[in-house]
């Protein structure tokens, strides 16, 4: 049996738990029952998500007490859209759901997104509970508070920052992902050691064997976590230290604009993204060479790309990376702002970057 591990998160707006680990869900059937006084659950699920695991979550609902009332979406990118959230609050709105009931999201991250972004505008502000299924959603986009769509201007454009009541991160869902979506969600963990936890990124150094074996994985996802709940009560809203967890961000977003659809999942753009803000760092003089090197085994080692070659999606051209850049909503005045780094776990907020600089580094790299 795995380990098991509750986490609070002491955001300003709102302290909930994250339950992280095997048996995640059936420990939280209390919380479920409180969080849900009407009787129902009303839950937005990935079809595949829900496939792969409905016996065990409507036999959890029903010793809580609640009957589940499902509302099925394909995940992905393509949700997180203006139809998919009108689509999804007229749902709502037709099943008169109550603002002291909760929407409880079930699959990745987009789903949560969207769910999240739905449930704070709802009556202006229902209840939340996210039920991360991947790996990726586990450790970053279930935990903080942050929602959106995109818009054809790019990701997560538009959204709001609204506290989930619960986080039920059960290590059980990941059985059924594919080796490719937990490595996706691996890039995330080794994101938080590169940021401002040193001692996380030398346990993933340490490691023996199969990087990605879910046993190993529980109390790095708890680790994770932990560093996020951190983050976030230090900074709910972005307003400062929060926007570290941008790390390769700004890369990995415009990789995700350019690449050709459906070919590229999100860690594997944040793992290269990540690698990119390394580089640049140390071509800037701010740190070693060495630090992006290490920083490659590791991801190499879960089968993660570490170079714009390597990256699903392509072709991949500088001035059109570049061009996405630019939109990047942490930007502010006329320079770039980046997450650069002055060794591992010594990541910064740097800002006012040319952008003609910034192209000529992707020129060397494509």
């Amino acid at each position: 049996m795995s380990e098991f591990f509750r986490i609070p998160v002491e955001a300003t707006s709102r302290a909930y738990e994250v339950l992280v680990g095997a048996g995640a869900l059936e420990a939280a059937s209390t919380q479920l029952a409180q969080l849900c006084p009407a009787g129902r659950a009303v839950i937005v699920a990935d079809r595949a998500a829900l496939e792969a695991h409905r016996a065990r979550l409507e036999n959890v609902l029903a010793g809580a007490g609640l009957k589940p009332d499902f509302i099925l979406l394909d995940g992905g990118e393509g949700v997180k859209s203006w139809d998919a959230l009108r689509g999804l609050v007229e749902a709502l709105l037709d099943r008169q759901m109550a603002r002291n009931e909760s929407l409880i999201a079930f699959g990745g991250g987009t789903v949560g997104d969207l769910a999240g972004f739905a449930a704070s505008i709802m009556k202006r502000g229902c209840g939340f509970i996210q039920m991360p299924t991947t790996l990726l959603a586990q450790v970053d986009s279930s935990v903080g508070g942050k929602t959106g769509i995109n818009t054809g201007h790019g990701k997560n454009l538009v959204g709001s920052f609204y506290q989930p009541d619960l986080v039920v991160a059960d290590s059980g869902f990941l059985e059924s992902l594919p080796r490719r979506e937990l490595a996706a969600g691996y890039a995330e963990i080794v994101k938080a050691g590169l940021i401002a936890d040193r001692a996380l990124f030398e346990r993933l150094e340490a490691v023996e064997g199969d990087a990605l074996a879910l046993d190993r994985l529980v109390p790095l996802i708890a680790d994770a976590v932990r560093f996020k709940a951190r983050i976030v009560a230090e900074d709910e809203r972005e307003g400062g230290v929060r926007a570290l967890l941008n790390l390769g961000h700004t890369f990995a977003h415009a990789f995700e604009a350019e690449a050709k659809k459906g070919a590229l999942v999100h860690g594997e753009a944040v793992s290269c993204g990540i690698l990119m803000a390394l580089k640049f760092s140390a071509s800037l003089g701010l740190c070693g060479a060495d630090d992006a090197r290490r920083a490659a085994a590791v991801l190499s080692g879960a089968g993660l790309p570490v170079s714009i070659h390597d990256l699903p999606g392509g072709p991949y051209g500088a001035s059109a990376l570049m061009a996405r850049m630019g939109q990047d909503k942490k930007n502010a005045g006329s320079g770039v702002t980046l997450i650069l780094a002055h060794g591992i776990g010594e990541a910064f907020i740097s800002t006012g970057h040319e952008p003609a600089q910034i192209e000529a580094f992707l020129t060397g790299e494509v």
